[in-house]
């Protein structure tokens, strides 16, 4: 069944400073070793899709982050038909994460989903003063994007359940990294608060 096109804009989304951000979850895996990262995305696809189902009853936002691979004509909703007729274990994702009408969608052409997207302007917009961010590779995208939230004094959550890489030990690793080194809350899922919290008063 077809979903209504949303009339929302950013400002009417305001949910009190919490956002959830799926990084490069939906492709192609039709990239150089992707083969080594397509299990992961597989593995933690249904806790992320339980997350966001989260998300969307709390009325915090979802936003999805994904590589542009070079293609300066890419288009999010072509990426995500394409991906669902390709079939196998990368359809299957989208199936479980295929972007409601009221979500957030934007291409970025490098590793952090802060770099040369309009990412920062919308978070603004809809004052977001922390992001969970989830998806894949969690030693690649998902920590430049964690390091450039806190380099714009964003606080960011890292689920351990909702990330992955190429292999168990990078992943292990990763999560140790964000834990010990940078400090970031990796608490599974289950256990995250998504109510939203009321804005800052003003000066």
């Amino acid at each position: 069944m077809t979903q209504p096109e949303s009339t929302h804009e950013a400002a009417d989304r305001c949910p009190g400073g919490l956002a959830l951000l799926i990084t490069d979850m939906i492709s192609l895996w039709d990239f150089p070793d992707a083969d080594k990262l397509l299990p992961a995305a597989a593995a933690i696809a249904p806790r992320l899709a339980a997350l966001r189902q989260r998300c969307h009853e709390a009325g915090v936002p979802v936003i999805y982050a994904n590589d542009n691979r070079g293609r300066w004509r890419s288009d999010f909703r072509e990426l995500v038909d394409k991906a669902r007729q390709a079939g196998g274990p990368g359809a299957h994702i989208v199936e479980q994460l295929a972007p409601h009408t009221d979500d957030y969608f934007l291409l970025k052409p490098k590793h952090s989903a802060f770099f040369a997207t309009p990412l920062e302007l919308l978070l603004a917009d809809l004052g977001i003063r922390q992001i969970i961010v989830t998806g894949v590779s969690s030693d690649q995208c998902v920590l430049s994007t964690v390091s450039d939230a806190r380099m714009r004094n964003i606080d960011a959550l890292v689920p351990q359940d909702c990330i992955g890489t190429q292999g168990d030990e990078r992943n292990a690793a990763a999560i140790r990294h964000f834990s010990e080194v940078l400090g970031v809350d990796t608490a599974a899922s289950p256990g995250l608060q998504l109510r939203p919290q009321p804005p800052e008063p003003s000066a």
